[in-house]
């Protein structure tokens, strides 16, 4: 199991870089972004590339709906991305057939990003499958352990089906630290229960109480522990869910690094 560290798109360059190279001294494998309508993820990678240059780098996700394959073909030449360190982590947003959406652009995204490793968002059990079945990787989101781990063996029947290995699994865990971290993952999970549809009908096979998805703990041995629960990952991407600022990003980085 591996750690990466992710953060929301548009962060400032005076907090990305050092934020990326602090996480490389750390044992941080790889770097991560969002990718929202307010900024791209992919430039955001491209601040984290120029700091800590060894580490892999990861979106998650880019909407289909929003961006289609000829633009992140684009976006990846203008802000100079080494393919062959990225995952590119894709959805396919509001589109109301989500699973064939995501079906249907893969032989495009493959034939405008050769050497690029492509990452399915998937929550429910057909998307984990078709993850499974084709692409290099799968990316959960809003996961407690055991529903990750249910959701991986659907990955597994799905590339199990289609006669090849496993491709990875990558997940977001939003993570908080120190006293106020209950109310910080509370704040993040409200905004996602409610966006769309796949979200709600996401949350309601969780089942779980309101603010408890993810990590937040008072101090590092904690979140630590909390974070060992996430075995079904084979890359855990701690979501740092602290001020967008060189300290308050690094410490929680700490506190969650692998070799903490």
């Amino acid at each position: 199991m591996s750690r990466g560290f992710g953060v929301a798109a548009g962060l400032d360059p005076e907090v990305a870089r050092p934020l990326a190279s602090r996480c490389a001294e750390l044992g941080y494998d790889s770097m991560w972004s969002n990718d929202h309508p307010g900024a791209k993820g992919l430039a955001t990678l491209a601040e984290f590339a120029a700091a800590a240059p060894a580490l892999e780098l990861g979106v998650a996700v880019i909407a289909l709906d929003r961006t289609p394959p000829e633009q992140i073909a684009a976006d990846i030449e203008e802000f100079g991305i080494d393919r062959s360190k990225l995952w590119l982590g894709v959805g396919a947003g509001f589109n109301k057939k989500p699973l064939t959406a995501m079906r249907e652009a893969e032989p495009r995204l493959r034939e405008l990003l050769t050497g690029v490793k492509l990452v399915l968002a998937a929550m429910g059990p057909k998307m984990c499958a078709l993850a499974g079945s084709s692409y290099d990787g799968v990316f959960f989101n809003w996961m407690t352990p055991g529903f990750a781990a249910g959701a991986r063996e659907k990955v597994e029947q799905g590339a199990a089906d289609a006669g090849r290995e496993t491709p990875p699994v990558f997940g977001y865990v939003r993570t908080a630290v120190g006293p106020d971290a209950a109310e910080r993952l509370a704040k993040e999970e409200s905004f996602y229960r409610d966006l769309h549809k796949g979200y709600r009908d996401h949350f309601d096979r969780l089942g779980e109480p309101e603010g408890t998805v993810g990590v937040a703990a008072p101090d590092a041995a904690a979140a630590q522990e909390a974070l060992s629960a996430y075995s079904a990952l084979d890359t855990i991407v701690v979501r740092g869910l602290a001020s967008a600022k060189v300290e308050p990003m690094t410490a929680l980085a700490e506190s969650a690094a692998p070799s903490a």
